[in-house]
């Protein structure tokens, strides 16, 4: 039996552009050129020239199959000798099989969401006499391992953070044959001019002190500087880790998170009234509505359910800290959604994945989806008044 796939693949043939008989030749006689213009100025001399100061000789041709967009085409790759050694161009490495722009592209087909085998399968009638597998795919994907450990010690003594959304994730990593769950911490900034920017990735053993104090450290030690706020979940251990590299720094608890610990607390029938209770004291026009709207809630559900009294005591005032900026920017510093964000994003490629290798290929598959475009994270809602004081809704 054959599906669409295979039979796309089988007849390829009919899907040809005649365009591309045109421009192949003409792409072919490009890179050629290209390269053996490179040649002539390592040699510094030209072919059949009889110059004093040539480092090399020509030593004949090799032909090469390249994978381009226009699929692969057959080129003549000069050879020559440069003293004992053998020359090796710049622009087409000794190994490549494919132009750095089909890599680019195969390399964002993964990252949209699509896995290596149907990768492969899907630009194999494009490239047919090209080496392309699964594995193939995987070393171009493995490529973002590289540009990962130079994003990870880049200094970040020029960024002017202001805020800093500070939270955990799950994901499964494969270990001796068993899918295991960690969490993934993440860290993003917003820069006096708005714009969100990712800062630290780190796979833990667990949402600890010892694993948020490491990556605090670490942000830190490159030369970020304590923000104005940081918007946080309710992890205890996320906590103790600001207090300890930057004590005092202003905190705002994710409000999406303590109403779900709320709910958890809340018998079924009573989760309508907790949300509407709450979303009174965070959608408030005032600090002082907040805080009437707070003691309010408090009384309500000693009452009727002690615990969600006690979960919300629990969050207590930097659940309104937002309230000391200007109002524009309080729907952005309430919560921690955009990393909720960057969360779903991962999933869907977790979807096409099952599980990840390593939690090395975690962090470089996510940065990836940045660095490609295929995840973009717009400035904050009234981010020109960042750079004013900090205002006191009265």
């Amino acid at each position: 039996m054959t599906d669409a796939t295979t039979t796309l693949t089988a007849s390829h043939d009919e899907w040809n552009d005649p365009l591309m008989a045109i421009l192949r030749p003409a792409i072919r006689e490009a890179i050629e050129t290209a390269i053996e213009d490179e040649l002539r100025r390592h040699l510094g001399a030209t072919r059949y020239a009889r110059v004093a100061d040539r480092v090399g000789y020509r030593n004949g041709h090799r032909d090469r199959i390249l994978g381009t967009a226009a699929g692969a085409i057959t080129v003549s790759v000069p050879r020559a000798r440069v003293g004992d050694d053998e020359w090796r161009s710049q622009q087409l490495p000794r190994y490549g099989r494919r132009l750095q722009s089909v890599n680019q592209a195969l390399l964002g087909i993964y990252l949209s969401g699509t896995n290596q085998r149907k990768v492969a399968a899907a630009v194999r009638p494009l490239l047919r006499g090209v080496g392309l597998s699964k594995s193939t795919v995987s070393r171009v994907v493995s490529q973002l391992r590289s540009t990962r450990e130079a994003w990870e010690s880049r200094s970040l003594a020029e960024e002017r953070i202001a805020y800093l959304f500070l939270d955990g994730f799950v994901v499964p990593v494969r270990r001796d044959g068993h899918v295991v769950r960690h969490p993934l911490l993440v860290a993003v900034g917003v820069r006096e001019t708005g714009e969100k920017v990712l800062l630290a990735l780190r796979v833990a053993a667990g949402e600890t002190t010892i694993a948020w104090r490491t990556l605090l450290e670490q942000l830190s030690a490159r030369g970020l500087v304590a923000p104005q706020l940081c918007i946080v979940d309710g992890s205890a251990g996320l906590r103790a880790g600001l207090e300890h590299v930057w004590p005092g720094v202003a905190v705002q608890r994710c409000a999406v998170h303590k109403l779900r610990n709320l709910l958890a607390h809340a018998p079924d029938s009573a989760h309508a009234d907790v949300r509407k209770d709450f979303h009174r004291i965070i959608y408030a026009s005032s600090v002082a509505d907040a805080e009437r709207q707070y003691q309010q809630f408090l009384r309500r559900w000693r009452m009727r359910c002690a615990a969600v009294a006690r979960s919300m005591e629990e969050g207590g005032a930097e659940l309104l800290t937002f309230l000391q900026y200007p109002a524009l920017q309080w729907k952005s510093l309430r919560s921690t959604n955009v990393i909720e964000r960057i969360h779903g994003e991962l999933r869907r490629r977790i979807k096409t994945q099952g599980a990840w290798t390593d939690e090395e290929a975690v962090m470089s598959l996510l940065l990836g989806l940045f660095i490609a475009g295929l995840l973009r994270l717009r400035k904050i809602d009234g981010w020109q008044t960042i750079r004013s004081h900090r205002t006191v809704a009265a």
